[in-house]
């Protein structure tokens, strides 16, 4: 394994040769019937992850990701590595972090960097690997016998891609897409939204109406300030909030992690966007009236990225999440996400716009913003911006192990077939904004400490084997919506996808390719010889 990493040695290459290694024209040429041992949905930085593990260790793979771009948020804009824990990134996962530290002249793993660098670096990994990747694809149709997965079929999601439908049969899938598309297709059991803090006994699931990222008292949420008559301000809900700890079905914000420059060379300017409104962003206006403009920090959270470059996430009470906008998105048709994402793609340009060009920005604000603007060398063939929304979370699967609060703050008994690892905060997002005593305010941001780092147990990413005896869900596993919080990060799903692909070649060798079957513990001696 040590000579099979070493291949990848040559990151000094990557701002010369990212894109020429192989062409997306060769990745999507997929016969109508492909067998493989094990498929992959989803080449998200799990999904890469999970594919190459699986070819080495003899499976054949075809790797098959919806949309248009690999890497999904690591190399489309979340350069700023949510760990907690160093320690915790382990295998593959470590190996890619070292690798974007040699492309900048680093003997350590580099935890923030440009997105076409991690492009680059998946790219190659895969290119050495020999994993058969498919683009723009996505599942349609999903064919079971009794409870065994036996085929799926993709339907094309780009005009760009001449052939319309496929099919592909595996002894072992691995779902590590965002949304859960083939778990959900496979009928295993899933949860969105939020349970109550009774259904797990945790204190800050449900409902929750916290002190960060909230406006201060006195924002008034009205066209006309005082009118209840006039209507609401864009972004306001109507109704009630509800109550502290109750469930719903509602979904913590989305939004785009930006890639900004200040580097004149290779700065294009943030223009007016074809879709543009205004309105939309009255409520920002409206609450600095009450908590005056300091800077752009006040909206967003401006990291800075090597090479002039930024990923910029969202900060305070009103920003770059579109609160309230996505609860429909995880089990929306794909046209219906279609607009969902251009409707967020419309308010964050709108955003970064209003800021740097209305009047009523004071204008030390706009002349800040406008030193920055989009990277002519990030996301050339997507108009220089990003095209993943950030999926903070979606479906989640219900299985044989729900991981939870209990399990994040070591309240209970370390999981004891732990195939990975988490460390970071329980953070949820707001999810959304209400008149709460005739003021604005949001609901359902959490963010907690932890005491330390803890185990993510191997039945939390297997199904019940009577609903699905050979898939296994690395990314959206089985947790309850606050514990989610915690391990959506992204070097967890890289070795939670390591851990999957081991234990689907086990299955395959071992168990008749029943993931139930497998041994955590052969799984975990085998990702330690991994060197």
């Amino acid at each position: 394994m040590k000579a099979f990493r070493n291949l990848f040695v040559a990151c000094g290459m990557v701002f010369c040769v990212p894109c020429l290694l192989f062409s997306q024209e060769r990745w999507d040429d997929l016969p109508r019937v492909s067998d493989v041992d094990v498929c992959v949905y989803g080449a998200t930085s799990a999904g890469i992850i999970a594919a190459i593990t699986a070819r080495h260790e003899g499976c054949s793979v075809l790797l098959v990701e919806p949309g248009e771009r690999i890497g999904g948020l690591t190399a489309g804009g979340l350069g700023f590595t949510d760990i907690g824990r160093v320690e915790i990134i382990k295998g593959l996962a470590l190996d890619f972090y070292s690798r974007v530290g040699k492309c900048y002249g680093a003997d350590a793993p580099v935890f923030k960097f440009e997105p076409k660098v991690a492009l680059s670096v998946y790219r190659q990994m895969l290119q050495a690997s020999g994993v058969d990747v498919t683009m723009s694809r996505r599942i349609c149709k999903v064919v079971k016998k009794e409870n065994r997965l036996r085929e799926i079929t993709l339907e094309r999601a780009s005009k760009r891609v001449k052939q319309r439908r496929a099919t592909v049969r595996a002894k072992v899938f691995i779902d590590c897409s965002y949304e859960g598309d083939l778990m959900a297709r496979a009928g295993v059991s899933y949860v969105v939204g939020r349970e109550s803090s009774a259904t797990y006994g945790e204190s800050y699931n449900g409902l929750q109406m916290r002190d960060k990222h909230q406006f201060p008292d006195g924002v008034d949420p009205y066209v006309e300030k005082g009118n209840p008559a006039s209507g609401l301000l864009y972004g306001i809900l109507p109704g009630e909030m509800g109550q502290t700890g109750q469930a719903d079905k509602r979904v913590q914000a989305y939004n785009f992690r930006l890639t900004l420059t200040n580097d004149p060379a290779n700065r294009l300017p943030i223009t007016r966007p074809a879709r543009y409104d205004s309105t939309r962003y009255e409520l920002l206006l409206r609450l600095k009236e009450v908590q005056p403009w300091r800077g752009l920090n006040d909206c967003f959270k401006w990291d800075r990225m090597p090479n002039n470059k930024t990923d910029v996430n969202n900060n305070g009470a009103f920003s770059t999440d579109m609160i309230g906008e996505n609860w429909d998105y995880p089990e929306a048709s794909y046209k219906k996400r279609e607009r969902l994402h251009r409707a967020h793609l419309d308010y964050t340009l709108g955003l970064l716009y209003f800021v740097g060009h209305d009047a009523r920005v004071p204008e030390f604000v706009r002349r800040e913003i406008g030193e920055w603007g989009l990277p002519r060398d990030e996301y050339e063939e997507h108009g220089h911006f990003t095209p993943q929304l950030y999926i903070r979370e979606s479906r989640r699967m219900v299985g044989p192990y729900v991981m939870t609060q209990g399990d994040c703050l070591r309240e209970k008994a370390p999981v004891s077939d732990a195939v990975g690892w988490a460390a970071y905060n329980m953070d949820s997002h707001n999810t959304g904004r209400y008149v709460v005593n005739g003021m604005v305010k949001n609901e359902g941001d959490v963010q907690i400490r932890l005491p330390g780092a803890y185990g993510v147990s191997y039945r939390s990413i297997t199904p019940f084997e009577a609903e699905a005896c050979n898939l296994l869900v690395p990314v959206c596993l089985s947790a309850s919506h606050i514990a989610y919080g915690s391990i959506r990060m992204e070097p967890v799903f890289m070795v939670l996808g390591e851990s999957a692909a081991i234990a689907a070649s086990l299955a395959i060798r071992k168990c008749n390719g029943v993931v139930q079957h497998v041994s955590h513990e052969e799984v975990m001696q085998r990702f330690a010889e991994i060197k």
